[in-house]
């Protein structure tokens, strides 16, 4: 299975790229300078942060004993880790991001589907990430100087004058980077990732020497049965999936720049089974010992911070969890509709302007309402988030089972019956009737409640129901 040679500029004629379809960023890349730390580095900023802290700390209160969660995740990791390779493969062979993949399988322009709903997914999670770690720098900032506190009792637009000033610090932080491109993401997230787990280290030997170095692996805070515990553990596989199962659909973006495949594996490898299933150990280890000390499990590491009475020691940890706010942004809810912005208007939106405009919505939605309302959480970003395994699905089979890894990469920037991605007026019809029924189908286990026991396999049903509706219809479109 080899792909087409990735030029950035067609050499035919006839195959000279539409504007429509191509400027210097959705082409394939030129300077392949990703290295197996850089995707490493990567996945410990994605991994690092409040979110995934939360998620591995509220498994042991629901009941799963440190051990347990510690196997769940494992398994999830592992299976994300055969994932990532599979889009990553693609990205290192084209050399172009996600939105332009996406046209093979969905059409020059059919591309657009995909790209927008992954799009909205990260601008608003972009947003919503930016709230949740200003929520926390606020917290220690009133820890470390509580004269602040008449600034949290006046406030616009439902937040507080306190609560702004942190996330504006937070936006505009991130914007600083995001404005000079994939190479100044790439220079950050080296040193992101490995600064969190030092200080994640130091707050687990603090807890850990308060709880006189006794954890239990195997205790937990909640009672529960053994087929409870079962269906816990198979759910947070399925709940590791689905968090991941964004991340998965556009690692192209990232992918795109390395030499290799190796070393696509290889910084996959240590990123995902052995740093996050190692981050998210410490993470319940952590929480076991907060239970220990204080009589009371603390799933956020910000109030557990805050419990120090130590100033430095909050201000480094204000610094903190402000750098891992921004490495999980950038990785997950930036680069994305970055790529995905540019693709509706090459000719007028780069990257760099794409990233700005998805910024600035994710600012103007306002975020904390976002994150205040239930049903905007659940059933609008948890619906399309739905949508995402079956995208999955569609692409994997397109590339690997019907095209076979046979891409005219010089082709995916050509709009015309000339090119073999436009398909009928550039839709891929078979895409199309597969992805509808199959996303209802994931929103559906998603969101009705009668359906609450699957929902965490959402994005592994859609998945395969969509890979497996794909290779049926596409069946005479094999290649031979």
């Amino acid at each position: 299975m080899t792909a087409a040679p990735a030029t950035s500029t067609p050499t035919h004629a006839a195959d000279q790229p539409d504007p429509r379809l191509w400027n210097e960023d959705l082409a394939p890349a030129k300077d392949r300078r990703w290295k197996v730390y850089d995707i490493f580095a990567l996945w410990m900023s994605d991994v690092h942060n409040l979110g995934n802290y939360t998620f591995a700390a509220g498994l042991f209160v629901l009941g799963l004993s440190a051990w347990q969660v510690f196997t769940a995740l494992l398994t999830g990791f592992v299976l994300i880790y055969f994932g990532m390779n599979l889009m990553g493969r693609i990205g290192q062979k084209t050399g172009v991001p996600f939105p332009v993949v996406a046209r093979v399988s969905f059409g020059t322009f059919g591309a657009n589907l995909p790209a927008l709903i992954r799009a909205i997914i990260a601008i608003f999670w972009y947003g919503i990430q930016t709230y949740l770690a200003s929520v926390a720098i606020t917290l220690l900032v009133l820890a470390i100087d509580p004269g602040l506190k008449p600034l949290t009792e006046v406030g616009f637009l439902g937040l507080h004058a306190l609560g702004w000033i942190c996330f504006i610090a937070l936006w505009l932080a991130q914007a600083l980077v995001l404005t000079r491109g994939m190479e100044a993401v790439r220079k950050f997230q080296d040193w992101c990732g490995p600064g969190i787990w030092v200080v994640m280290i130091a707050l687990a030997v603090w807890v850990l020497a308060a709880a006189d170095w006794n954890i239990s692996l195997t205790g937990n805070p909640k009672a529960l049965s053994t087929g409870e515990q079962v269906r816990q553990w198979f759910g947070a596989v399925g709940l590791i999936l689905s968090i991941y199962g964004t991340l998965m659909l556009n690692f192209c973006d990232f992918s795109r720049f390395a030499p290799n495949q190796k070393t696509v594996r290889r910084g996959n490898f240590w990123g995902l089974p052995i740093n996050s299933t190692a981050f998210a150990l410490l993470s319940v280890l952590v929480t076991a010992g907060s239970l220990q000390v204080f009589g009371e499990a603390i799933t956020d590491p910000a109030e557990l911070l805050a419990r120090i009475d130590n100033t430095p020691v909050l201000i480094v940890g204000a610094l903190t969890f402000a750098i891992a706010t921004m490495g999980v942004n950038i990785v997950a809810n930036f680069v994305s509709p970055a790529y995905d912005l540019a693709n509706i208007w090459p000719k007028r939106i780069t990257f760099t302007i794409g990233g700005m405009i998805s910024a600035v919505a994710a600012l103007c939605v306002l975020p904390w309402k976002l994150y205040s309302s239930p049903a905007v959480v659940n059933y609008f970003l948890g619906g399309l988030g739905a949508f995402l395994g079956p995208l999955f699905g569609i692409m994997i089979v397109d590339y690997y089972l019907v095209k076979r890894g046979r891409v005219d990469v010089g082709k995916l920037f050509v709009a015309g019956p000339d090119s073999p991605y436009h398909y009928k007026r550039g839709f891929n019809p078979r895409a199309m009737v597969t992805f509808l029924p199959t996303a209802a189908l994931s929103a559906v286990i998603a969101l009705v409640p009668f359906f609450a026991p699957a929902a965490p396999y959402s994005w592994f049903i859609g998945t395969a129901s969509a890979a497996a509706l794909y290779f049926a219809v596409s069946r005479k479109q094999r290649v031979a």
